[in-house]
Order: structure tokens, then sequence, then C-alpha cells
């Protein structure tokens, strides 16, 4: 009978401390769990925030701006605006290889 008490206590002994390992464990990746799906909901704001500076970063208004600034451009007029044409025979030079096309 003492046996059998021993054997029982033992085997008690063991299944509390396997629950208790496995409530730890589930307890350490529920954490982890936790932990990566704030690490997501971060990168999601970061991803809106970004998207949001991109557009606003391409706005035409920006665009012209800093073209006008930075690279010196101007708008197109019909004032500045030179216009090449070309006549039959330059285009029979052109198949020589000779000259280039302009359009």
């Amino acid at each position: 009978m003492t046996r059998l008490n021993l054997v029982l206590v033992l085997a008690v002994l063991a299944s509390s401390l396997y629950l208790v390992s496995v409530q730890y464990e589930s307890r350490r990746l529920f954490s982890e769990l936790d932990k990566a799906r704030s690490e997501a909901r971060r990168i999601e704001v970061d991803k809106e925030r970004l998207q949001v500076q991109r557009r606003e970063q391409a706005t035409p208004l920006r665009v012209e701006s800093l073209a006008k600034s930075q690279l010196q451009m101007r708008t197109a007029t019909p004032a500045i605006t030179h216009y090449v044409s070309y006549s039959a025979a330059s285009s029979s030079t052109a198949g020589s290889g000779t000259a280039g096309r302009v359009q």
C-alpha cells in the first residue's frame, strides 16, 4: 500500500511540474504574440505615415517649385518654343543614315 501511495504521490508531483511548465510556456508565447502584434501595429502606422509623406512630396505645386528653384527650369511658352520641321530633301538623306530625324 505504501508503494502505491508513493507512486501516486510521484505521479501527482510529475503532473503538477508538467502543468507548471506548460503554463509558463503558454504565458511566454502569449507575451511574444502580444509583442509581435504591437510591433505590427507600429509598422503599419509607420507605413501610413510614410505614404502620407510621399504624397506630400509629390504634389504638382511642390514639384514645379523644385524644378524652378533647383533645376532652373521654366514653363514652356510659345515664345520660347522652337519647332523643327524637315522637308522631303532632308528625309531622303535620313534614309542613308547620315542625318537623324527630329520629331
